[in-house]
């Protein structure tokens, strides 16, 4: 440890402002001295890592050198980047899942592949992979290929999911990160100016509630960070009907089911419910999982997509075991709808969410609301 850098980590409990450590670390970067970038967050990580959510200094200096030095291009600045991981125990963790992120949003393929030498855990590999995936990259040309295609992580969760987007994907939208921070767009919040219909509540058929804990733990896969890391609350119900449900008869079921999210709408409070596309769910599930709630960050891009489709599984009715592409189609050919309400349950901040979807028999309806709030 170098004179400075212990310098650095002595003071830093005692500093009100430490954009001085934030400049120190610039000008070294500048010159090419990623290594020192490296050793000051290891060194800090040693010191106070223990204390860092009781430490604002920590928190602060730490996540401005990895963000410096994933958000900064060149192969220099991967192996540093991926050493400062590596060294704090960060590879299968939620920071080596954000570092992930980082890095496959402002690297290039060609310069990531030193993390599939030996430079990284094997879990940052798979989510390496996939938050490319969710970038476009067709990770198949390139030099990462040989890892990706292998059977060597054909037991890990992210397997599941293919190396090329869906039809039902499109081009997610992907947060953007610097130095100073990151931002994302949210698809989903109160309803003001979406258009949606409101609808009558009188007349829906018939149901009986069939909703099961594996359904429940399916159906809520994208939204539990939610309630896990934030002030969010969830229903996740599934009916089965005795006549099949149509495009007209839907949105008058939902209110009639008496579900928790939707109590008082009638006279108290309006339910609005418009049938849209399966990407449009997926692109609200994925929002919901890889970027969070109000108090938390979500899962990332890699777990953030499979949490989707565990979540489009569960709300088509998917069996158990099911591939990918069987629960692909599947999801093709329900019915999906999207609602919300002016009710008290929800807390119409910038997390409110309601997606239904309709069994390609008509007969089962399942539905996931979710909110949460600062």
């Amino acid at each position: 440890m170098t004179e400075e850098i212990q310098k650095i980590v002595a003071g830093l409990p005692d500093l009100a402002d430490v954009k001085g450590v934030w400049a120190v670390a610039d000008d070294r970067l500048a010159r090419g001295d990623a290594a020192f970038v490296s050793d000051l967050g290891i060194a800090l990580a040693t010191a106070y890592g223990d204390n860092a959510d009781r430490m604002w200094q920590y928190k602060s200096v730490f996540n401005y050198l990895l963000r410096s030095l994933t958000t900064t291009a060149g192969q220099q600045n991967v192996t540093q980047a991926l050493r400062l991981v590596s060294s704090v125990g960060a590879g299968g963790n939620a920071l080596g899942r954000y570092a992930a992120s980082l890095l496959a949003a402002a690297q290039s393929p060609d310069d990531l592949a030193v993390a599939f030498a030996g430079q990284a855990a094997e879990e940052l590999h798979a989510c390496l992979v996939h938050e490319l995936v969710l970038r476009g990259v067709v990770v198949t040309e390139t030099r990462i290929a040989e890892w990706a295609t292998s059977s060597y992580w054909q037991d890990h969760p992210l397997s599941w999911l293919p190396l090329t987007l869906s039809n039902v994907e499109g081009r997610p939208s992907m947060p953007g990160y610097s130095r100073h921070g990151g931002s994302h767009s949210l698809p989903f919040g109160p309803s003001e100016g979406r258009g949606a219909a409101t609808v009558s509540t009188a007349g829906g058929p018939l149901a009986r509630e069939t909703t099961t804990q594996e359904a429940v733990a399916a159906v809520t896969a994208a939204v539990m960070n939610w309630t896990d890391e934030s002030n969010g609350r969830i229903e996740a119900r599934v009916f089965d009907f005795a006549e099949p449900l149509d495009a007209e008869s839907t949105p008058k079921a939902l209110p009639a089911l008496e579900l928790e999210c939707l109590n008082g709408v009638g006279e108290k409070a309006a339910v609005s419910v418009s049938a849209c596309a399966p990407s449009q769910v997926w692109a609200l599930l994925y929002a919901a999982a890889s970027t969070g709630g109000a108090y938390n960050s979500g899962v990332y891009g890699a777990y953030g997509r499979l949490a989707a489709w565990q979540s489009l599984a569960g709300l088509s009715g998917a069996p158990e075991g099911a591939s990918f592409h069987e629960v692909e189609a599947l999801v093709g050919n329900c019915a999906w709808h999207v609602f919300d309400a002016d009710t008290e349950w929800f807390e119409h901040v910038a997390w409110d969410l309601g997606v239904a979807a309709v069994a390609p028999n008509g007969t089962r309806l399942a539905v996931l609301a979710a909110t949460d709030t600062d």
